[in-house]
């Protein structure tokens, strides 16, 4: 198999990882909808969903139109730069358990959850954003879209940072 058509393959299966997230996001947000959950941040949702196709679209493109010479390591240096992301997403996704969704809701009088991931970082799942983000491309040597995506979701987070933080910041303190 070609280092291409590997290299798609990859992409298409972070693209059915995508669906999984999104039957379990929307199961999730009917959960917290019916808990009385309060949906924020509606305004960048949108560029969201845009974008993380984009970065899917852009990284089989730019393999595809480039076709250019890839590095043994950075192939596999990035490789593992992303399964070990997809570990952390998905045990935020595991330790949010009902509560985790793609969305910005929060259910009044549930505190934030500070197990898992959330002992050290307030966000972890954007920790394994950005380094998909930067790494996906990179496994076939697709330095524009990682870039293009980099820079841009610096911006989407420091919205959407704020948008959560904001949620978060109205549900009482977590229990010691």
């Amino acid at each position: 198999m070609t280092s291409l058509v590997a290299f798609t393959v990859i992409v298409g299966l972070v693209g059915l990882e995508r669906v999984a997230e999104l039957v379990v996001s929307t199961r999730n947000a009917a959960w917290s909808k019916q808990q009385g959950g309060v949906e924020t941040g509606l305004g960048h949702y949108p560029f969201m969903v845009v974008l993380h196709t984009g970065l899917l679209v852009g990284a089989l493109v730019e393999a595809w139109t480039r076709r250019p010479d890839v590095p043994g390591v950075l192939a596999w240096s990035m490789l593992l730069v992303v399964v070990l992301s997809q570990a952390l997403r998905w045990w935020c996704i595991a330790t949010l358990g009902r509560r985790w969704n793609t969305r910005v809701i929060v259910v009044p009088g549930m505190p934030p959850v500070t197990d898992g991931p959330y002992r050290w970082l307030r966000h972890p799942n954007y920790v394994a954003v950005v380094l998909e983000g930067f790494a996906l491309p990179l496994i076939h040597a697709g330095w524009i879209t990682a870039l293009v995506f980099t820079v841009l979701n610096a911006g989407l987070l420091t919205v959407r940072i704020r948008a959560e933080n904001a949620a978060l910041d109205t549900l009482p303190a977590a229990a010691s």
